[in-house]
């Protein structure tokens, strides 16, 4: 039996929260075990993966990859996508794991799709239904158990990871929601793939990358490849 597109759009859902949940398990390694900074990550797997992802779009686009660059409006949108958006994203996210662990920054960057449904609510001007209630009033209780286990005295996290973490499901509403009518023009490899060479363009002024900080092992090589292509490609 074919699978419509809403099915097709949620399989994809699912396997990019799974992709991206254990490279947040592989990176929270890369920290804590080899002490690779973060922000030399941060700076060379957006560098990485976003010239993967253009030099993939170029197979199947050809020349039309350079056109996003011709007019004002999309310039601004894919600057501010990279600058914003990509950066936002992933070092906030990458700094809360650095700073509690992966399974805490996951879960607390993933109130973002409560922020999204909030701002759309507002944006149609209308009450929420209660299936939306429902899910956002969750989200906001299984973050606050996370974050203290239930004691309102005190902090099961540190104050950076909660803060980084809070910081990168903003981030991840500002991801979302932005680039919509770039990802409608140009589709999802061009637009993502210059913001993720923007983006990582931009934070080499920050921690340039031939600046390396940690160790590196032959298993770093596989750990390295994994958050590039499978947590962000």
């Amino acid at each position: 039996m074919a699978i419509n597109d809403r099915g097709k759009g949620i399989l994809l859902v699912l396997i990019a929260a799974t992709f991206w949940g254990v490279s947040g398990t592989v990176s929270q390694y890369l920290f804590q075990s080899l002490h690779i900074s973060t922000e030399w990550l941060t700076t060379v797997r957006l560098l990485s993966a976003g010239v993967l992802l253009i030099l993939i779009a170029y197979r199947f686009e050809g020349r039309r990859i350079f056109d996003i660059w011709r007019q004002k409006v999309d310039v601004l949108g894919i600057l501010l996508f990279g600058i914003v958006g990509m950066i936002g994203v992933q070092y906030t996210y990458l700094a809360a794991i650095n700073h509690s662990n992966a399974a805490t920054a996951t879960v607390l960057q993933y109130l973002g799709p409560a922020l999204v449904t909030s701002y759309f609510i507002l944006l149609a001007k209308r009450m929420p239904r209660f299936k939306e209630i429902t899910a956002v009033l969750l989200a906001l209780i299984g973050t606050f158990l996370l974050v203290t286990h239930g004691n309102v005295n005190s902090l099961a996290i540190s104050k950076e990871g909660l803060i980084w973490g809070l910081l990168s499901a903003f981030g991840l509403a500002f991801y979302t929601i932005q680039p919509i009518k770039l990802l409608q023009r140009w589709g999802s490899m061009i637009v993502v793939g210059w913001g993720m060479i923007v983006g990582g363009f931009v934070f080499s002024f920050v921690h340039p990358p031939w600046h390396f900080v940690g160790e590196w092992y032959v298993s770093t090589n596989f750990a390295f490849l994994f958050v590039v292509v499978c947590g962000l490609v």
